[in-house]
Formats: structure tokens, C-alpha cells, sequence
């Protein structure tokens, strides 16, 4: 486990926040629960039909104990939970709908957080990213003065630590999203240990190329400096002139940034995704995430490929989006 995980373990330890995995028979999940509940470092709660849950665990060998397993349709607070949605809702789902509705596990896990009794919510091995994402959106919902989520990556290897975003939500974001997923994405950076320095990455370094593409980007670093963040950020640049000092001297000699990028916002969600993957792959960095920015409390996406080591690590993460 790399440096990073080995100090998120200790610090999440220290609180032992509770977090709920709302596919609770999925044997990934299971794995990666039973593990964080022997080790200490928090709480899970697993949803599902209890005798079923403890039956694939039992047959896989995981152990649980130290692991909450609740069902909806059991659980002595689903009343409040019915009426704390209909309220949460305003008026968008009666109580038939709600009760309904929190018979999803997604649903009834992001309740779980929102009231209070879960600290973060892990989901994603076996649903789609809206599955995971729209319940939050309308239970959660975004931090004030942040109008749409976005996801990040945290890129790792070794001692380097990289943030990359958007990679996982948001397909053509406006320059008003490019500036404010810059804003949180530097907020994400801090809480995994990286000091900021945010680039705002384009085809074009200060004018090279002119297109609607270059512009947007020209646009996001103009709203970025009316904010006035605590953090130094340039753009627009092309990625050499982000992340080589050399190259940054040549082609942006005045960067705040001046080729030292750690935290890189891409123009869209193609370029996102095909460069976070590149770097993984090709680069052999570890992916960690996508990382739900900007919510009122942590919610995360797994991906539908993931192992067990993916949950248990993107549990330490959540957990520490919580503290």
C-alpha cells in the first residue's frame, strides 16, 4: 500500500467515522468490509437482507465482525428516514414514492448519511455512476455556491500525487464549471496532502491556437482570478507547459504555476477520461477515484471493474472527505 494510503489509514483510524455500502451482497464489498472492520479503521454498515449478506460472507469466509448489516425493510428508523426525504424533496415525492424509493440501497444509504447516521457512502461495484450519483444530488446536494459536482482522480506512484478533473461526470463543461471544479479540485488536493497549483490544461499555451475550445478555457481563468482562491492556477496551457518547468519558461515565462502543476482541469470529459487512463496505463500510476467533488458530504463512485483493494481504498478516502 502506497505511502498515501498508509497515512489516510492512520489518520481515518483516529476518528473511526461510520461509512455504508449500499450493495452489501456484492463479494468485493464484502471483502474490503470485513478487512476495514478488523483493522480498526471504521465503520462499515453493508445493505441488504441480513441472512443473505451473512450467507455469501460465510461462504466466501469473510468475517464480519465489527460490520453493521442493515435492511430497509426491517429497520426500526425508516419512518423517519420516509419522512426526512418527503421533506428533503419539497414536494417532488409523496411518502408512498419515498417509501418506495428507500427500498433502493443507494437511496436508503445516501438517507443514512444525510441524517446523520453514516458519515459517507461507497457505491458503484455493481451500479451505473447515475445510479450512485442522482440520489445524491437530490438528498445531499451541492456545497452552497457550487452549482454541479465533479469528479477527480487522485493519480499516485510512489511519493508523486497528482489531482485530475473532471474525469468522470460533467461531458462538456462551460467556463463558468471549468472555474469552480478548479476551486474544489484544489480543496480535494488539500486533503490528500497536495499544496496546490492549479492548471487549466487546453490544445493552446496564451493564445497559440484561437478556437471556441481555447476560448472557453481563456474564459474559466479569467472567472478563477474574480474568485480570488487562496491557491496559484494559470491557463490556458497545454500540458507540457503545465508540468515542465523548462517548457513553462519558454512558452508561459509568466506562470503563477511556472511548470509545477499538481492539479490539472481538463476542457472536457473526453479529454479527461482518455488522459487519466493514459496515465494509468501507459504510466503506471494508480487511479484512485472518481472522487464526488463539491457534495455536502462525501459520496463515492466505484467503478463496475473494481476489486476488493479498489473499495478498501476508496472506503479510506470517503472516510476522509468526512473528517
Amino acid at each position: 500500500m502506497s505511502d498515501l494510503f498508509v497515512d489516510l489509514k492512520n489518520k481515518v483510524q483516529q476518528a473511526n467515522p461510520v461509512i455504508v455500502f449500499p450493495e452489501g451482497t456484492d463479494e468485493r464489498i464484502l471483502e474490503a468490509a470485513s478487512r476495514l472492520a478488523s483493522e480498526n479503521v471504521l465503520q462499515p454498515i453493508l445493505v441488504g437482507n441480513v441472512s443473505e449478506v451473512e450467507g455469501i460472507a460465510n461462504t466466501l469466509g469473510h468475517d464480519l465482525t465489527g460490520v453493521q448489516i442493515i435492511d430497509p425493510r426491517e429497520y426500526d428508523g425508516f419512518d423517519e428516514l420516509v419522512a426526512a426525504f418527503v421533506e428533503r424533496r419539497k414536494g417532488k415525492a409523496t411518502e408512498e414514492q419515498a417509501r418506495t424509493a428507500l427500498l433502493d440501497g443507494n437511496y436508503f444509504g445516501t438517507m443514512l448519511v444525510y441524517t446523520g447516521k453514516a458519515h459517507g457512502l461507497v457505491s458503484g461495484a455493481a451500479h451505473s455512476t447515475a445510479d450512485t450519483v442522482r440520489p445524491a444530488l437530490q438528498i445531499i446536494k451541492t456545497k452552497e455556491g457550487v452549482k454541479k459536482t465533479s469528479g477527480a482522480f487522485i493519480m499516485v506512484k510512489g511519493e508523486e500525487k497528482y489531482v485530475f478533473a473532471d474525469c468522470a461526470i460533467n461531458i462538456s463543461p462551460s467556463a463558468s464549471d471549468l472555474a469552480e471544479s478548479a476551486v474544489v479540485s484544489a480543496h480535494t488536493a488539500r486533503v490528500f496532502g497536495i499544496d496546490p497549483k492549479v492548471a487549466l490544461l487546453s490544445f493552446s499555451t496564451k493564445g497559440s491556437a484561437n478556437s471556441p475550445e481555447t476560448e472557453k478555457v481563456v474564459d474559466a481563468t479569467k472567472l478563477l482570478a474574480e474568485m480570488n482562491p487562496d491557491f496559484p492556477f494559470d491557463g490556458e496551457l497545454q500540458f507540457d507547459a503545465a508540468f515542465v518547468p523548462s517548457v513553462a519558461e519558454k512558452k508561459a515565462p509568466q506562470s503563477a504555476i511556472k511548470g509545477e502543476a499538481n492539479v490539472f482541469l481538463f476542457p472536457s470529459l473526453e479529454a479527461g477520461n482518455i488522459g487519466y487512463k493514459m496515465v494509468q496505463r501507459l504510466g503506471g500510476y494508480e487511479a484512485i477515484g472518481p472522487i464526488l467533488q463539491g457534495l455536502n458530504m462525501p459520496v463515492n463512485d466505484l467503478s463496475r471493474g473494481c476489486n476488493a483493494e479498489d473499495v478498501y481504498k476508496l472506503a479510506l478516502i470517503t472516510a476522509m472527505q468526512a473528517l
